[in-house]
């Protein structure tokens, strides 16, 4: 594991962006594809509630391997968003994922005991609920609290899935060394987070609030934003690629498609 000053959490960001302008035209095909496939698997009856969630690890390493290509000079086709599912280690992804899942209902759980179930009740609604209607600021604080209580996993998936399916590490020993080299690179990770939150979070939100408060119809801002916010996912999803790349490669030299 390499050490990185906490000024590399921007340089993040940026290379995401500059991966994303090489090829962009077959990263926002994989990233539809990715949506269109979720879109799929989700109507399968009972279990179609949890595959998305379970198969994350899996199509992660898509979006990871085309990076590690664009730096290589290939050109990312479509089936990269099969990669996971073609590695010998996905049996070992999949259980990432059962774990994942876990670790997402556990973190729903412990924000029922501050939110009085407001977030568990917004997010598993099978008919839309308006966050008006429910106590106020009750479901913040949940929203809150479950952050909080699920970033220590967070930390442990962040890199699991790369050094499981190009490391070959076990599930327990990649969640160990993802967690303590999150840890040991906090103050980058915070600056990585914080530029992201005002890029795709906070600078698109006032610019739809300006936009609605000029056209007076906020469906319509709403509804012209998201292929702006899908731009924004898939230049996020490129810049998970340098995280890795800084803390576990020696240099740009040492990667190859």
């Amino acid at each position: 594991m390499n050490s990185v000053p906490a000024s590399t959490g921007w340089l993040w960001v940026k290379r995401g962006f500059s991966l994303f302008r090489q090829q962009p035209a077959e990263m926002l095909t994989l990233f539809f594809a990715y949506m269109f496939f979720n879109m799929g698997i989700s109507l399968v009856p009972f279990i179609g509630r949890f595959l998305p969630l379970v198969l994350i690890p899996v199509f992660a390493m898509s979006f990871m391997q085309a990076c590690r290509l664009i730096e290589g000079g290939v050109r990312v086709k479509p089936t990269v968003l099969l990669v996971g599912f073609r590695s010998e280690f996905f049996l070992r992804l999949f259980a990432l994922g059962c774990l994942y899942l876990l670790a997402i209902s556990g973190a729903a759980l412990i924000s029922q005991l501050f939110d009085d179930g407001a977030l568990f009740e917004f997010i598993s609604s099978e008919k839309p609920v308006d966050p008006k209607d429910l106590p106020q600021g009750r479901l913040f604080f949940g929203m809150l609290m479950a952050v909080l209580a699920f970033l220590p996993a967070l930390m442990a998936f962040w890199f699991a899935g790369p050094l499981i399916m190009w490391h070959g590490m076990s599930v327990p020993k990649a969640l160990f060394y993802s967690f303590f080299s999150v840890k040991r690179a906090a103050k980058a990770f915070l600056i990585y987070a914080l530029s992201w939150f005002l890029i795709s979070g906070l600078l698109p939100a006032i610019f739809v609030e300006i936009l609605a408060l000029v056209t007076g119809n906020t469906g319509f801002v709403v509804l012209l934003m998201m292929p702006v916010l899908a731009l924004f996912t898939t230049i996020r999803y490129c810049s998970f690629y340098p995280t890795y790349q800084d803390i576990f490669e020696q240099s740009e030299e040492s990667v190859h498609p």
